[in-house]
């Protein structure tokens, strides 16, 4: 078996580059897409459905994600055909750490927070709804990929070198805010932060994933499965 060797290999131009695109994929989108949307449906003088939206937001997400990191992903394509085997084995593993910590967390963050629902369990559902074939390809492939070359390529491959544990607290906490944030400004209501913790195992996990197995695809194969049993649990 090849060794392993570090997660940490992206360019410096990668990085700027992917900082950049990290910052508006986190705080700016979720604010402009919708009047953005709208100006072309003004301009177009057409309509585009809530689905449409939805895929097409995430469509450009991947197509940027590939642009801007293509180097990168070459690189743990790579890894991936060198420790195929030990990668297998972390998604394997991590998916049953995943589901097992989940549930031990969602049982105790139900007790404290019997008035929170996760809005974006519930979002994901109505979607599921109205376009089941759009969504689960956003839930399944599309957002796993983008989500998992971002916190875990991007955060936690390049904090790693300074310090590991402040890789996995940062990618984390992150990852997690990435969930909530929206809802608890919709809702005016901070209390909505708290249900961070229940995105905090999902994220450990799947950075240790990446960790351990020293290529990203470990992760998207965990986030994807992870995904798609948690969608079939909806349907």
């Amino acid at each position: 078996m090849a060794k392993r060797k570090s997660t940490t290999y992206m360019t410096y131009g990668e990085q700027i580059a992917g900082v950049v695109f990290f910052v508006i994929y986190l705080l700016v989108l979720p604010f402009v897409t919708t009047p953005l949307f709208n100006l072309a449906e003004r301009l177009l003088d057409t309509t585009i459905s809530g689905a449409m939206r939805n895929i097409l937001y995430y469509y450009i997400l991947f197509a940027v994600t590939l642009i801007i990191f293509h180097g990168f992903l070459a690189r743990t394509s790579r890894r991936l055909l060198d420790n195929l085997g030990l990668a297998c084995k972390s998604a394997a593993v991590g998916l049953v750490g995943l589901y097992g910590l989940n549930e031990l967390v969602y049982r105790l963050t139900n007790l404290i927070f019997t008035n929170r629902t996760n809005l974006n369990d519930t979002t994901i559902s109505a979607q599921i709804d109205d376009a089941p074939h759009m969504t689960l390809l956003i839930v399944i492939f599309l957002a796993p990929f983008v989500e998992e070359v971002l916190f875990r390529g991007l955060v936690f491959g390049n904090l790693k070198s300074k310090s590991r544990a402040l890789a996995y607290a940062v990618s984390c906490l992150l990852f997690a805010l990435l969930h909530v944030w929206q809802f608890a400004v919709v809702k005016q209501d901070v209390t909505y932060f708290l249900l961070m913790i229940q995105y905090l195992v999902p994220g450990l996990v799947l950075a240790w994933a990446y960790d351990h197995s020293g290529t990203l695809w470990s992760s998207i194969a965990l986030h994807a499965a992870a995904n798609a049993l948690s969608t079939w649990a909806m349907l």
